[in-house]
């Protein structure tokens, strides 16, 4: 009996060591899925190729809730479920007990470790669910969990609360950071990558990749793109000396950062010696240049596109010493995206599609005037992320009843015409959720972060308050439409053969496959189901 239990006890390590060395995840923020195949044609046979020609494309693969950021996405890509239960709603939210805005990994109680700014005071303590990497922690502590960004969410949501190391860039200095959540001091290759190659090494002017007729836009000066630096027109080429030395804002505009941001990743593949150990580790890439770019200048500029153009080629430097340093048939590797963007709206305007702007500031004005006529005062406190959160203090101290005047708001968005859907906290807390829109809101939703009212606006149409030619050029993200929702999911590595699938998978399903890959207990609120074509051949 004593050699059965044996057996049976040492099965999940001979499983696990039967599995890949390493688990690369990358996501690529503000990836709309079109850009695989819109710009394939220049991508060679490298890069995107690896995973095109070799392994598996999910092409139908989208997000099944709202608000569609940065934050929530990273969070529900490796937690394996949605906002509704990982508490990630938005970039930042209104939190009504200090009746201000706090930011999705900010916390006061921590400080910087790299460099004396504060854009180390981060941490994942807002997470309230584990992650794909907490769970790899928690069965093998033997396996290292790496995350990698330039923005700190991206780097601290996908380590989740165990990472052996989560690093972001420092906008003060140019080099990585991390916070005292994680370690007292920066590993020592860290300190060596830091002093050696810090953004400005990387600064250079930045010209088109190809030539130009090789692109599939031609437009260079558009209408429709932000003006950056000191340039007077959003054209190329970005000199050096327009985008500056040390003005690290611009620098993660330009593609290199993503150069830098993929010699960080390659040096920690070698100095941390991922896939070298009996346990699976897992190493985390968010590229975070092509959201920043991308809502400068909009999905269909040169901009964009040669920033995929030159991304292609530091895919292909990670694949190199992926090759290199772990093996071929020792590895796997996920891309995806946090979300996807909506076209310039002026553009959609321009072209006579439905889009456009709507002054929600305004519409929210004219409410709390009705509301100051009929209750004496105005009752909506702030409207962030499209939530209206009520002043619940001065509801309950002027006996009034927050329920009614939910669903009393709710019923005054629905009449404006410009917006497409409205859902009450009341309603959502409530389980009341009926269409299609009402559910992905739902999904998206937490009663201690979210608005009292919930509201989407029609496809197209993104919240602008100035009416001026600078305020309609670039763009944003968030909503429930497609343009958001849909990204690319492509898989490659061992045992992956080359294939497509068509067939619905969310984003959630991502970690719930990783699972099976790591040898895991599926992580807490896992909602996600595995993609049965990464194993079926």
């Amino acid at each position: 009996m004593r050699r059965i239990f044996t057996l049976f006890y040492l099965i999940p390590i001979v499983f696990h060591a039967q599995g890949p060395k390493l688990a690369v995840g990358i996501v690529v923020d503000q990836m709309c899925y079109d850009y695989v195949e819109r710009f394939n044609e220049n991508f060679g046979n490298v890069g995107f190729q690896r995973f095109l020609q070799k392994g598996l494309h999910c092409r139908n693969t989208t997000y099944n809730y709202v608000p569609t950021y940065t934050g929530p996405g990273h969070a529900s890509i490796y937690t394996g479920t949605t906002p509704s239960n990982h508490g990630i709603v938005a970039n930042d939210w209104y939190d009504r007990a200090l009746k201000k805005s706090v930011n999705c990994v900010s916390d006061t109680s921590v400080k910087t470790i790299g460099s004396s700014s504060k854009f180390g005071m981060a941490s994942p303590h807002f997470l309230e669910t584990t992650t794909i990497s907490d769970q790899l922690k928690l069965t093998y502590p033997e396996a290292k969990v790496i995350s990698l960004s330039i923005k700190d969410r991206s780097a601290i949501l996908p380590g989740g609360h165990l990472s052996d190391g989560s690093y972001w860039f420092d906008f003060q200095t140019g080099t990585f950071i991390t916070s005292s959540y994680y370690r007292s001091s920066l590993p020592a290759w860290l300190t060596d990558f830091n002093a050696n190659y810090p953004a400005d090494t990387y600064l250079k002017d930045w010209n088109l990749l190809l030539p130009s007729n090789r692109y599939s836009r031609t437009l260079d000066d558009s209408p429709y793109e932000r003006i950056i630096s000191s340039k007077k027109a959003p054209v190329f080429p970005y000199t050096r000396e327009e985008i500056g030395r040390g003005n690290y804002a611009q620098f993660v505009v330009t593609p290199f950062a993503n150069t830098q941001l993929t010699d960080l990743a390659t040096r920690a593949i070698v100095a941390e010696q991922l896939g070298k150990r009996n346990a699976t580790d897992l190493l985390c890439i968010s590229y975070s240049s092509t959201d920043i770019a991308g809502h400068e200048f909009g999905p269909y500029s040169l901009e964009v596109e040669d920033m995929y153009l030159r991304l292609n080629l530091e895919l292909e430097r990670l694949f190199q010493c992926l090759d290199r340093e772990v093996g071929k048939k020792n590895y796997v590797v996920f891309l995806t995206a946090d979300h996807a963007v909506v076209p310039v709206p002026q553009q959609l305007v321009d072209s006579k599609l439905p889009g456009g702007y709507l002054d929600v500031d305004s519409m929210v004005t004219a409410l709390n005037q009705e509301w100051k006529v009929k209750y004496g005062e105005p009752l909506v406190s702030k409207c962030k992320n499209l939530n209206l959160y009520l002043k619940r203090d001065r509801i309950a101290a002027l006996g009034l009843d927050l329920t009614m005047l939910q669903e009393e708001a709710a019923d005054w968005m629905r009449k404006q015409p410009l917006v497409r859907s409205v859902i009450s906290a009341y309603q959502l807390d409530h389980g009341n959720a009926m269409s299609n829109w009402d559910k992905m809101l739902a999904k998206g939703y937490t009663k201690e972060r979210s608005g009292d009212v919930l509201f989407m606006l029609k496809p197209g149409l993104i919240s602008g308050s100035e009416d001026s030619d600078e305020a309609h050029r670039g763009t944003t993200h968030g909503t429930a439409y497609n343009y958001d929702t849909h990204v690319p999911l492509l898989w490659y590595g061992a045992g992956i053969k080359r294939g497509n699938v068509y067939r619905p998978i969310a984003i959630t399903d991502i970690a719930a496959s990783l699972v099976y890959f790591l040898e895991l207990q599926r992580p807490a609120s896992m909602t996600g189901e595995p993609i049965f074509e990464l194993w079926n051949k």
